[in-house]
Order: C-alpha cells, then structure tokens, then sequence
C-alpha cells in the first residue's frame, strides 16, 4: 500500500510553464510551491534573499537545511521547482524520498531554447493580461541548442533512470497541459487532493510570445536546416545490451617507477606484455582493493593510470584460443550444443588445420555478436567484453589518465613513462603478433558486426 505524498519536486526547465504550473498549485490552500528554491543565482524567486528564514550563504553551506524546513509544513504539501542545473546536493535525498510526488513537466526543446532567448532579450520573464509584450526576434544558434538539449536530455534520463530503480512513478505534464482544467484536477488528485471537485489552471499570465516560430527567429531558415540535422529519435544510435561491468580492481597493478604508474589491464589484450615492462623497472603490487588502492594513489603524488586497448579482431581471436586450448570442457560443450560453434572433440582440438581454425572462428565472432547484444544465456566473460564497456566499468572507480593502443606501444610508453618521470625506462614491447589469416575480409567483417562500438568509440581500422 502507498504512503500519502507529503511533498512534491516539480522536475522542469525554463521556460516550460512552470510559473504557471506553480501559480496553479499555489492557489489551492494548503498546497504550496517555494519557487526554485535551490537555484544557484537566488532564493526560490528573483531579487529574495531568504527563504524559511535561511539566507543563500546558509544554503550554500548545507542545502539539506533548506530541504527540511520546506518539508517541515506538517498538514499541508509544500514543494518546489527543480532544473537540472540546480544545486546536484540535494537530488538524491529528493529522489529517494518515497512521500515526495515527482512531477515531471517537458515542452518542446525548441519552443523553450527561442522562448528563452527572447526572454532574456526583452528581460520580460512573466507577463499578465494588463502588460503588453515588448516584440523581438532572436538569432538561432545551432551549437548553443545542441549543448542545452544534451544537458537537459540527460538530466531527464537520470530522472526517469532513478524512478526506475527506486520503484516510483511521475506524473508527466506537457506545457499544453498547464490550461487544461481536468489535467490539473487529476494532478492534485493524484497528489491526494481528492477533496477538490475541480482545479482550475491559473489565469493571472498569459502565453508570452504567441506568435509563429518563423516570426520570432531571425535565421529561421537556418534554423530549419540545423534541426533537419538532429537526430531526435537517435536512429544513430548503436544498440547496448551488454551488462554493465565493475572497475575490476584487484586485476590493477601499482608500479613504483619513478612517480608511480597504475595499468588497468583490459582482459584479453597485452597483459602479460606491458605488466613484463613494468617488472623490469622496479617492484609491482597487485591485489588491491578499492581502499588499499586510494592509499597506494595518495603515496604516490603525481603518478599517472593508464590502459591498452587491442584492435578487436586479435582480441577475440586470444579469446576463441582460450576457449579451445582452456581448463573449460563444460564451455566448449555449450558452445558445440548451443551456440552454433560447431567444436571438434576436445582430443582433436590440437591438431586442427589453420583452414579449419578460421571457419571455427568465423562461427565464434557470430556468438560473440549474439552474446554481446544479450541474446545468449551466457554471460558476457571479461576476455570478450568490448573494451567501451571495460573502460565504462573502469570509470566508475577512477578513468584512467591515458588509453594507449597495442600497435603503438614501443611510441606511447615510452612516452607515459616520461610524464612519470621515469628518466631511464625499459625497452617497451612490441605488438604480438597473430597469424596471417586474420585478415581474410569475412573476418574483419565479423569483427566489426560482434564489435560495432568499440569500432566506433575507439576508431578501430577494419584491418588490425
């Protein structure tokens, strides 16, 4: 059974109709709308300095603060407006608050970025029915619009993402809501307001700047090709189905040349290689743990964490290797049962023909694809998962300063021990080297289909 809201976040942007949607709730008694209260320029409204009795210095110095004594209104819903460039403190103690009721309010990207900018133009943020609205016409400009539709894009994602994970649902509004009588009574309705037979839309502003996108955008036509560009149902996007992945910390080893260098070796690529170039310039730790390895970081000023990324195609190929020549009977069972990798019995597997090997592997880069986009019960092993998603699990520790390539290693280490003051680094090593097959064009191709975004993340020639 759900708990009462005892309070509400109205999750909006500017010019979205939130002063209106504000007005609306502040008109029914015991429901009250505290403006933007955590906006970094003011006090819930232009031109306050306090609010609840808590001046912005005290905000700033503990916004929680604020957040209790806006909740602390017992026998009545008090909320505010919240944008995405609102103080970050506070978000998860608003989205994890199960008694406060999210209500999420969106317009059209391009409507808000003019109305926005004329707003700032004319400095006319809210009008009545007695002022009259000062007429301009705003320039577009593309890049400004792409930035701010990618900021508040993302801010909605993690809104819906948290909802999500906490179990909780929004009431969505659109700005065509707002003056829509019936909307408004099923918001305050659902708000627990039931009490209430009809909730009429506030009518003290009226729509600022009515007039057609082509009247009030001075490059319209320009306008109209930079959008045609957009891609708003990311039809470009390269499908992800594969399980997020951990940072992996205890495969991390700590090198104390010179200012201290951290490798976050990605499974399947030159491991042994690089971790062999460490070891020939002095001691090695490994088996941290996320704590042990903040200390080792902290002893270490200046030290620089790097990765090693290998094209795909000889990364799997290290990966169908261990599956052949592996302790995983029960593996290779699956694959010949399951998966359509049609394995020879395990006692003939060391004499395979390099022929043989090839059309095997072309059918293992097939599983590869079905298994990287979750269509397989396996698990995706971390020698075959692509190196984004490696990197993406790094990151959630700690990105790591460089991301070097296997063909360059001779070139980027010795580079990277320079940064860490390594004056005499040893020799690096070279690529390793993967048999000549590899290249056949069907191959690369595969690769390609079982890798797609790594090939695209990380500018992966076809050819290794």
């Amino acid at each position: 059974m759900t708990q009462p809201f005892r309070s509400f976040v109205i999750f909006a942007e500017m010019r979205t109709g939130s002063n209106l949607l504000e007005a609306t709730l502040n008109a029914i008694k015991r429901v009250t709308c505290f403006g933007e209260a955590f906006n970094p320029y003011m006090m819930g409204w232009p031109d306050k300095e306090e609010l609840k009795g808590i001046t912005m210095a005290e905000r700033e110095a503990d916004p929680h603060r604020l957040l209790a004594a806006i909740f602390d209104k017992p026998n009545h819903l008090p909320g505010f407006r919240y944008f995405h460039d609102h103080d970050p403190r506070v978000f998860d103690a608003i989205i994890e608050d199960r008694s406060c009721a999210k209500i999420v309010l969106t317009r059209n990207p391009v409507d808000s970025y003019v109305s926005t900018a004329l707003a700032r133009a004319t400095n006319q943020w809210k009008l009545n029915e007695t002022e009259t609205p000062i007429p301009a016409a705003v320039r577009f400009d593309g890049a400004e619009f792409r930035q701010a539709v990618g900021e508040i894009e993302a801010f909605q994602l993690k809104v819906m993402h948290r909802l999500q994970v906490t179990g909780q649902a929004a009431f969505w509004l659109g700005y065509e809501d707002l003056r829509d009588a019936e909307v408004m009574t099923g918001l305050l309705h659902w708000l627990g307001r039931t009490d209430l037979e009809r909730v009429e839309p506030a009518n003290d502003q009226v729509p600022q700047n009515p007039r057609e996108l082509s009247k009030k955008v001075e490059n319209f036509d320009e306008m109209q090709a930079e959008l045609a560009r957009l891609d708003p149902f990311m039809l470009r996007r390269i499908p992800n189905f594969e399980p997020r992945r951990g940072p992996a910390v205890p495969s991390f080893l700590g090198a104390e040349a010179g200012s201290g260098l951290i490798f976050m070796p990605v499974k399947g690529g030159p491991t042994g290689l690089v971790a062999g170039w460490l070891r020939r310039m002095g001691e090695v730790a490994g088996d941290f743990n996320q704590a042990s390895l903040r200390q080792w970081k902290r002893r270490h000023a200046g030290h620089r964490s790097f990765t090693v990324l290998r094209h795909p195609l000889p990364r799997a190929w290290k990966a169908f290797q261990s599956l052949l020549g592996g302790r995983n009977a029960e593996l290779r069972d699956l694959m010949r049962r399951i998966h359509r990798v049609p394995l020879p019995p395990d006692q003939e597997l060391a004499a395979l023909e390099q022929g043989r090997k090839a059309e095997l592997f072309a059918a293992f880069l097939e599983f590869l694809r079905r298994n990287l986009n979750g269509q397989t019960t396996l698990p995706t092993y971390p020698g075959w998962a692509s190196q984004s998603e490696v990197l993406a699990g790094f990151a959630r520790f700690g990105a790591p300063d460089m991301v070097l390539r296997e063909a360059e290693l001779p070139h980027d280490l010795s580079w990277l021990a320079a940064s860490a003051g390594i004056g005499a680094p040893a020799d690096p090593p070279r690529a390793e080297p993967f048999p000549d097959f590899l290249d056949d064009q069907e191959l690369r191709a595969a690769a390609k289909r079982a890798y797609l975004r790594d090939y695209v993340a990380f500018g992966f020639a076809d050819r290794p």
